[in-house]
């Protein structure tokens, strides 16, 4: 009996193993590639994906292709870049000088570009006194970025189309409509008529993008679909350039893959050049993963968290050995969770593959991650924080262009989490947090020997920390009350503080401004861009969404001294206007909303506001005038008294626009 069974076991994992379409060795510690790898052919992608579904979750793709690799692509050379500033507006507030990031609002000093709804508007905006709206142009997508370049305008988007009709051959295997990315090329040289010149779609959705000089990088993942032919797994693409007609984006052999990454989808690195309309897409699809990204003005960098809790297949001839001598063993690696980052280097719109690192732990965004003198630091986080504490533990990596690693820094603040990170230089801040915000000032000139030089803890945290210069850097977050039970502390208003770290050893915050009380929020939390500072003009502007309690339930809160802090109510939304100096802190100019005097929609708000499209989401400034966008409205106010300029309406309300929603 237990001899059939025993031949039972072997059948089942060898015809597994066969129906993978190929045989699992034990992975490596260390799989690196300098050049990528690629397929051999359609079906041995497809078994790949297939593969990794059967077998569980997190099945890396290395562990299933070690003895299927095949001929290597080519690595490139670095590449350089320039840019060019002009002080007199405001760009969008990005990591890398020189390396732009899409945003939803653009300026050139003279026009304002605006994604509005699913509409391109374009807002003649200097003066301001004579500003108006040019053209509404409705893109036919979900628009969700866009870059400028001279009269150029390159909008990253998503659609949806049902691709049956594009299908030509076996059975249909999309019974869904495909997410589709698209990237619009649209001429405004006659800003009252604007063009779309060129259409370009991908199977898939958009990640990221970064624009050098007049060159666009940009990253798109797409999923295959596990039940089509072989050769119809590879992911769609269309460009009006050549024709309408959807087709693979590459051949099999063209597919590539990124070791050690898990086989999740396909990720497409392309490149366009913004000065022209026809210019060709370089372009590179592996099979991989990619949730964010870091570039400088002459690499990119992939980042992918991998968990490392995948089971172990062993050999066939393993099998039979361990089956019929001892019971059937599956190995489970140490459960771990690290970062792989892949380099590219960036030149002209050539993208090379340069290699791999792989770091303990997982990273909160691209400002964990940074270039510096050839070498690449990254900040991560081992293991999670809960109430009741955790086993976590914050760390620094140095990996040198060799892309192996030269130093690291590990076990900061145990039991906590990053909240924010900036690599300034030769210097690198962490702020961690579980009950009070620690402010990690890190030594990292040696990359060597990275070290601590001082911290700084106070109570709150910051989720984006922003340089003022050299010695003091500005800190956005929230205002904390340290919980009376339990190991955590609760969220209340925003708090921005300036930070003092010229006497590196002994870090101090300087000023700090507390705005609303618990569950007031600010777009600039999340993301960067919504965050506008110019140290010339003293000027900090952020969006707010307020919430105050009143004095009786503050009263009532500070008498019975347990429990949770009440949540206030929605009393404001719109721009916040600071005059910030090292010598005098955060003077508060004024506020700024989109909201008409009769809209009641704070009221009516309940745990979350919808303001229908009155919401301010950025400000920029052109000269002596500030802007500030929402969905419906540009506003222009003086910047020396914030007196209202000018008013321009884009759309009455996402109720007027969009029914369906509401």
């Amino acid at each position: 009996m237990n001899q059939k069974i025993s031949f039972v076991l072997i059948g089942l994992i060898v015809s597994s193993l066969f129906i993978a379409g190929c045989i699992l060795p034990k992975p490596p510690e260390n799989v690196y590639a300098k050049e990528i790898p690629r397929f051999s052919s359609c079906e041995e992608i497809k078994n790949v994906f297939e593969a990794s579904q059967n077998m569980g979750y997190g099945m890396r793709y290395d562990d299933l292709m070690m003895n299927t690799l095949g001929a290597p692509m080519s690595a490139a050379k670095e590449a350089s870049g320039s840019y060019d500033s002009t002080p007199d507006y405001s760009t969008t507030n990005v990591q890398v000088q020189g390396v732009d990031e899409a945003d939803i609002v653009k300026t050139d000093g003279k026009y304002i570009y605006v994604l509005s709804n699913k509409n391109l508007v374009i807002a003649e905006a200097w003066p301001a006194e004579t500003a108006e709206i040019l053209s509404k142009t409705d893109l036919g997508i979900t628009p969700q970025e866009i870059f400028i370049e001279g009269d150029n305008i390159l909008v990253f988007g998503s659609t949806y189309k049902n691709m049956k009709a594009e299908e030509s051959k076996g059975e249909i295997y999309y019974p869904y409509n495909r997410n589709l990315a698209v990237i619009l090329l649209i001429d405004s040289s006659d800003k009252e008529n604007p063009e779309i010149k060129r259409t370009i779609e991908f199977e898939g959705s958009y990640l990221n993008s970064r624009k050098i000089n007049t060159q666009v990088y940009f990253v798109i993942n797409s999923y295959p679909s596990y039940y089509a032919e072989d050769d119809e797994i590879i992911p769609l693409y269309a460009d009006t350039k050549t024709s309408t007609e959807f087709k693979e984006i590459t051949k099999c052999e063209n597919i590539g893959y990124l070791p050690p990454v898990y086989p999740e989808s396909f990720v497409t690195i392309a490149s366009i050049a913004m000065n022209s309309f026809d210019s060709e897409i370089q372009k590179t699809t592996v099979v991989g993963s990619a949730q964010n990204i870091y570039a400088s003005q002459e690499n990119l960098y992939l980042a992918q968290t991998e968990y490392n809790y995948y089971n172990y297949v062993p050999l066939i001839s393993e099998v039979v050995n361990s089956v019929i001598v001892n019971p059937v063993k599956t190995v489970i690696s140490d459960n771990k969770e690290y970062t792989s980052v892949h380099k590219f280097s960036l030149k002209d719109g050539k993208i090379g593959y340069l290699g791999a690192i792989k770091a303990p732990g997982n990273i909160l965004n691209q400002f964990s991650m940074d270039e510096f003198e050839g070498n690449f630091r990254i900040a991560t986080t081992i293991g999670h924080v809960s109430r009741a504490g955790g086993g976590s533990t914050n760390n620094i990596y140095i990996f040198g262009e060799d892309l192996t690693m030269k130093g690291k820094l590990e076990d900061l603040a145990p039991g906590e989490k990053i909240y924010s990170a900036r690599f300034m230089g030769k210097k690198g801040y962490l702020v961690t947090f579980q009950k009070v915000d620690p402010l990690f000032v890190i030594d990292l000139e040696d990359p060597n020997n990275p070290k601590v030089l001082g911290k700084l803890k106070i109570p709150g945290y910051s989720d984006y920390l922003h340089p003022i210069d050299e010695t003091h850097l500005i800190g956005i977050g929230k205002d904390t009350i340290e919980s009376e039970q339990g190991n955590f502390a609760w969220y209340q208003g925003i708090k921005i503080a300036v930070f003092d770290v010229s006497d590196v050893e002994h870090p101090k915050e300087m000023y700090k401004e507390i705005i609303g009380d618990r569950g007031t929020d600010s777009y600039a939390l999340s993301d960067h861009k919504a965050f506008l500072y110019d140290k010339e003009k003293n000027l900090l502007v952020i969006p707010v969404q307020l919430a105050e309690i009143t004095e009786e339930q503050k009263q009532a809160y500070e008498e019975r001294q347990y429990g949770s802090p009440p949540y206030g109510e929605f009393t404001f939304q719109g721009a916040y206007v600071y005059n910030l100096s090292l010598e005098n802190g955060f003077q508060l100019k004024g506020r700024i909303t989109h909201l008409s005097a009769d809209d009641d929609s704070l009221k009516k708000s309940g745990y979350y506001y919808r303001g229908g499209g009155t919401e301010v989401k950025r400000s920029l400034f052109i000269g002596d005038v500030l802007y500030t966008i929402s969905n419906n409205k540009i506003l222009a106010n003086s910047l020396s008294d914030l007196t209202k300029i000018k008013e321009l309406v884009m759309a009455e309300s996402l109720e007027n626009d969009y029914p369906e929603y509401y």
